[in-house]
């Protein structure tokens, strides 16, 4: 079954042009022009992942971003790309901790994006590889490949879906230093550039949600000029 998904942008010319290209390649599209007829769309419709505009007529998207992921249903772990006509570091960085899956400035090229979409529905659909049944545990986290949860003492921790692939190939490889290029490799896609600071962005939000002080990491640890390392041994946490 084709893919579903919503992009939520106000250039109706540029969200055409989007949908039509995407729609040739069977992702099945729906274009709204603002937050409110997505907020709808989302309410009343299940969706695989969702194109956000930043600058909308009656709102923000990243303000919508935070709202998505403060609901307690499907919504908090919707796969979400946001694009903006701003090209700032800051706001991209700003959007990934808000929990964005992924940025992509405008202009851009219709190929990227759907490279980009490629990616995270990948990272957010369950697959059917072997591993995809596997169930980690380090002390008291617990990393389940099949359910995509992460648990803490047993309790829930909510990661967006890239977040969740993240970790997975940090936590495949404990002990071995891994840096951002050989993270980008594990992860089998290019939704981030090896060099700039989206992959630390995304560290930073799952050691808030999985360390118990995350100024003070005890699982996923930094090597100054290396990379990360996931701890093997966390009995003692």
């Amino acid at each position: 079954m084709a893919e579903r998904v919503l992009m939520i942008d106000d250039d109706a010319a540029l969200a055409a042009m989007v949908a039509e290209y995407l729609q040739a390649r069977g992702v099945r599209v729906t274009t709204v022009g603002t937050l409110a007829a997505g907020r709808r769309r989302l309410r009343r419709e299940s969706w695989d992942a969702l194109i956000l505009d930043l600058m909308l007529p009656d709102g923000d998207g990243m303000d919508f971003c935070r709202e998505l992921r403060s609901q307690d249903n499907a919504l908090a772990t919707l796969p979400v790309l946001m694009l903006t006509a701003r090209g700032d570091e800051v706001d991209r960085i700003v959007g990934l901790e808000l929990g964005a899956d992924d940025y992509l400035p405008k202009p851009f090229n219709p190929r990227e994006l759907a490279a980009r979409l490629r990616a995270i529905l990948r990272r957010s659909g369950t697959g059917n590889l072997d591993d995809e049944k596997a169930v980690l545990r380090f002390g008291r986290l617990t990393i389940d490949r099949g359910a995509r949860q992460v648990r803490v003492d047993g309790k829930p921790r909510l990661l967006t879906s890239y977040q969740f692939e993240l970790l997975w190939a940090l936590a495949t490889h404990p002990g071995r230093v891994l840096s951002r290029e050989a993270i980008m490799d594990l992860l089998r896609g290019k939704s981030l550039e090896a060099f700039d600071r989206s992959i630390d962005v995304h560290i930073s939000r799952i050691r808030a949600a999985i360390e118990d002080d995350p100024k003070n990491p005890q699982r996923i640890l930094t090597v100054r000029g290396a990379g990360y390392v996931f701890a093997q041994k966390q009995d003692s946490i």
